[in-house]
């Protein structure tokens, strides 16, 4: 077995976005469990999250021109810089995690260029001698179990007592704000997966007016949304927390409502309830919340669905706009009382306000 081996280093690469970095999380924990030191490949968005995540020891950085959203051209100094590195740490293995839309290939090509001797992916297409396990997988497995499935195809195991959840690096920071707030988080990756504004204020309004402090979050480029959907009402935090800090924030709260998102992945990675505005343009049984009770919301049928649009092909957002302040009331009513850790199940969507539970024990 590959725990019983000692002095390894392996190389684990996940080159997006923060949240699916954080789901990574139990696999990163099983590679942690057989190897002496992780080092983590992230890209530009993901790298602050992989340093949250239990079991890696050091974060590379690098930006992918083949799976960044905005990539940067094709440098040949660039890559014969990496593939120096990776000469220099020299690992023992590496492993390549991809969503299923994306090629392992290319990296497994510039890994094995720098002489790593074994390197495992999941991988569609004939990999040649660039993968010595080639790894295939259902692709409607939520995120994490496809990942940690890739582990185990590698020949690593969780260590005994590991649930599999996913987890963030503990201690997390003070937050100067008392527990059992309500927290909204209006921005999303894409437009497509984007709750409306208007909606997003409403709920705060809502939601105060039967006695819930509401938290509205965002990055540092949505202060003007984070403001309007605060109002008077909740209380403004656009800008205001590191990835760290709005772990600890999300660990204080009753419930998160978020669109398909990376904070809906990171209040799952502390246990938070997760009332999830979810678009359908990627399946909720990959991507939704993992572990934690959730209750879904959108109309999954919509003729979005699958579409992986960033910009809605459907005029007037349906999916979404379908959802009311009312509805999503109604989903955190249900959450705030059942704080509580929980199983992992698969992801049951619903269009209905907040009948349908994901998770719960």
């Amino acid at each position: 077995m590959v725990s019983e081996l000692a002095s390894r280093t392996v190389l684990v690469a996940r080159l997006d976005n923060a949240g699916d970095v954080l789901l990574q999380g139990p696999m990163v924990r099983a590679v942690a469990a057989g190897a002496d030191r992780v080092v983590f490949l992230a890209g530009p968005a993901g790298a602050e999250a992989a340093g949250l995540l239990p079991g890696v020891d050091e974060v590379w950085t690098w930006r992918c021109p083949w799976i960044l959203g905005k990539p940067p051209p094709v440098d040949a100094d660039d890559l014969a810089e990496l593939t120096d590195r990776v000469r220099a740490l020299a690992p023992d293995e590496a492993v390549i995690s991809t969503s299923f839309h994306q090629s392992p290939l290319p990296l497994a090509l510039l890994l094995r260029a720098a002489g790593v001797p074994r390197i495992s992916a999941i991988s569609v297409d004939y990999p040649g001698s660039l993968l010595d396990v080639r790894h295939r997988v259902d692709d409607d497995l939520p995120e994490p179990e496809r990942a940690l499935s890739l582990a185990h195809a590698a020949g690593f195991e969780l260590p005994a007592g590991d649930d599999g959840r996913l987890a963030v690096r503990r201690p997390l920071p003070r937050v100067d704000h008392e527990p059992g707030y309500v927290v909204l988080h209006p921005g999303a990756s894409v437009p497509a997966r984007a709750w409306p504004e208007e909606r997003c204020a409403e709920t705060v309004e809502a939601l105060t007016a039967l006695g819930h402090r509401v938290l509205v979050t965002g990055g540092p480029g949505e202060k003007a949304l984070t403001a309007a959907v605060a109002g008077s009402a909740g209380t403004d935090l656009g800008g205001a927390t590191t990835l760290p800090e709005m772990a600890a924030l999300l660990d204080g709260a009753a419930a998160l409502v978020v669109g398909n998102t990376g904070p809906a992945h990171l209040a799952a990675a502390v246990g938070t309830p997760v009332v999830s505005l979810f678009a359908p343009v990627v399946p909720a049984a990959r991507w939704a919340p993992y572990g934690v009770p959730t209750v879904l919301l959108g109309d999954q049928s919509a003729p979005c669905r699958d579409t992986r649009a960033r910009e809605c092909p459907v005029p007037g957002h349906p999916c979404l706009t379908s959802v009311t302040a009312q509805d999503v009331v109604a989903a955190v009513g249900t959450l705030v009382t059942i704080r509580q850790p929980a199983v992992p199940r698969t992801p049951v969507a619903t269009g209905e306000a907040a009948s349908t539970l994901r998770g719960r024990t």
